[in-house]
């Protein structure tokens, strides 16, 4: 272990820690519930897609809900068992409304059956990537992306397993790196072995030497470096992470990866180290249970779907003391009012408060301008700023700001005098912005699709016009169009006749027929180019037939010698 340069972060809280409770015992197991509720949204991205059917009998780490495409992780069996419903179940967020989950009733004498090692250095690179995808592993820190998603290909300067855990009351990565430090290391590892960075960091906050000293002990003829940081809230935190080990700040708009940067949680290296080595997909997880109204606070391995009820019987709750129960840490978690909700892959503490705990009688008042959120703000934003222009509904003026830069730490709110849920506003900034860019997304999408169809029908109707262009100039020079021209020249030798006195006056009704033939070569002449030439010739063969029949008799008709002395305007005579 070696002394490295710092470069610290701007802004952040000293606070009092609160992980002594739950670090007095070992971790212990938690026995299996007679039912297991799997969320199909354990990660970021899209929920999984279930494979399995209600009343099918399923097995230990049996695939469950595959990953759906792009950004996804998949959920196994935690225990033998049952399904015994796929649908709506409420689960531990801040949204408070049911999504979709599978119930698993289990055998609950079934136990945890570890498959025969396997050593790493006989899988490839391939087919360890494989591994960790298949075993839906994700992030445990909090952020829940999807492990194999950041195996990423592009080159990766530093490597960085984050043990600081900085927020109180969590001490789940505590007791972990206490107690399986080589299966961490293990883990870490592998990661470098399929990133290939130039250096691997391993960051733990000073306020855990015994942690600290398994972890240096593990490293050992490694070329991993431990890295003690002074304690200091968010350390933890990504960006305040990287800029505290490498003096440098990640850019709006870029991802850690993009500057060569890779972060992984101990919780994430030890679960890779156990897909790998035992085959073992992500089932179960280490809880920090802890708070003033639990009898037995500690650090417990949780089958993944453990409802949290069952989990608070088990330590003991005392339901009489308990005033509010929050899932993650006392600054950036989330109250629960559903204790059916169950545990998931980013479950990592729950804290049983009891009375006075943690003081829920907030009473905004008017922000006084004090100033004390700008300086411990890590973000280095305007807090205050942000609160009065999301107040105002101002929203773009919030994300020129850099409204979205906020972490959400909370570090405001916690010294706000005038107790505003700064945290909250900034949420609902954000999600009205991301509403309106999804909303300017869908519009931009209509006038593409428009503008594509308009360009089709154009090119459709140029077509067509070429089209009747090359079957105008075929007609011309066909047999049928010399025919046509013979029809139009019979008619007009007939128009001409009929005016001259010495020929037999037409009756109506010929008149009439003389009018359909017309009418007659002008719609077949009209519609000529709306078929193939051979299709038209069909079509209208009849008709120049008839045609050029009638014009035959009236040729006839008028080589006949007429009548003499007969009246013309006699309604009887005889042509």
């Amino acid at each position: 272990m070696m002394a490295r340069q710092l470069f610290g972060f701007p802004g952040g809280l000293v606070l009092d820690d609160r992980k002594d409770r739950a670090l007095h015992a070992p971790i212990a197991p938690v026995p299996l519930p007679p039912l297991l509720v799997l969320p199909l949204k354990q990660h970021l991205g899209a929920p999984a897609v279930p494979v399995v059917q209600e009343g099918q009998r399923v097995h230990f780490g049996q695939l469950l809900a595959r990953a759906a495409d792009g950004i996804s992780a998949s959920v196994h069996a935690p225990a033998d068992g049952e399904i015994s419903f796929i649908g709506l179940h409420p689960v531990p967020d801040d949204s408070g409304l049911a999504q979709p989950c599978i119930g698993l009733c289990t055998d609950e004498t079934s136990a945890y059956e570890e498959e025969e090692f396997v050593d790493d250095i006989s899988l490839t690179d391939a087919d360890l990537r494989e591994r960790i995808a298949q075993a839906g592993i994700v992030g445990l820190g909090g952020a829940g992306f999807p492990s194999a998603q950041k195996l990423t290909d592009t080159p990766v300067k530093w490597l960085i397993i984050n043990g600081a855990e900085c927020e109180p009351y969590i001490s789940c990565d505590e007791a972990l790196m206490r107690e399986r430090a080589s299966a961490i290391i293990e883990g870490a590892q592998i990661l470098a072995r399929l990133l290939r960075p130039q250096q691997v960091l391993f960051a733990i906050e000073d306020n855990k030497p015994e942690a600290i000293k398994a972890i240096a002990d593990a490293c050992d003829e490694t070329a991993i470096e431990v890295v003690v940081i002074p304690t200091k809230y968010p350390s933890g935190a990504q960006k305040q992470l990287i800029q505290n080990l490498l003096g440098f700040e990640i850019p709006r708009g870029k991802h850690s990866v993009d500057l060569g940067v890779v972060m992984y949680n101990v919780g994430t290296c030890h679960a890779i180290a156990r897909a790998i080595a035992h085959s073992e997909p992500l089932v179960r997880r280490i809880v920090t249970i802890t708070g003033d109204a639990v009898e037995r606070p500690g650090n417990y391995e949780v089958a993944i779907g453990t409802p949290i009820e069952f989990l608070l019987q088990h330590v003991g709750v005392k339901t009489t003391q308990l005033r509010r129960l929050i899932m993650g840490g006392p600054i950036m978690g989330i109250a629960l009012s559903d204790h059916t909700a169950p545990i998931s892959k980013l479950s990592n503490c729950l804290i049983a408060a009891g009375p006075g705990e943690l003081d829920e009688s907030l009473n905004p008042r008017p922000c006084i301008r004090c100033g004390d959120c700008v300086e411990v703000c890590p973000a280095s934003l305007l807090p205050q700023e942000l609160h009065w222009h999301i107040r105002a509904e101002q929203y773009a003026r919030a994300e020129a700001l850099d409204l979205r830069a906020c972490i959400e730490c909370g570090a405001c709110a916690y010294v706000c005098p005038s107790q505003i849920p700064l945290v909250q506003y900034y949420r609902h900034g954000k999600a009205v912005l991301a509403e309106q860019a999804a909303a300017r997304a869908a519009a931009d999408h209509a006038k593409a699709r428009f503008d594509a169809r308009e360009a089709r029908l154009a090119q459709a109707r140029t077509r067509r016009q070429q089209r009747k262009t090359a079957q105008a100039a075929a007609m011309g020079a066909s047999p049928i169009g010399a025919v046509d021209a013979t029809v139009a020249s019979a008619l007009a030798s007939n128009t001409g006749a009929a005016t001259t006195p010495s020929e037999p006056i037409t009756t109506a009704s010929e008149t009439d027929a003389n009018a359909n033939n017309i009418s007659t070569n002008n719609r077949i002449n009209n519609s000529s180019t709306d078929k193939p030439v051979i299709a038209q010739h069909n079509d209208r063969l009849a008709d120049v037939l008839a045609a050029a029949r009638r014009a035959k008799e009236k040729k006839q008709q008028t080589a006949s010698p007429t009548v003499t002395g007969t009246d013309p305007s006699d309604e009887n005579a005889k042509p």
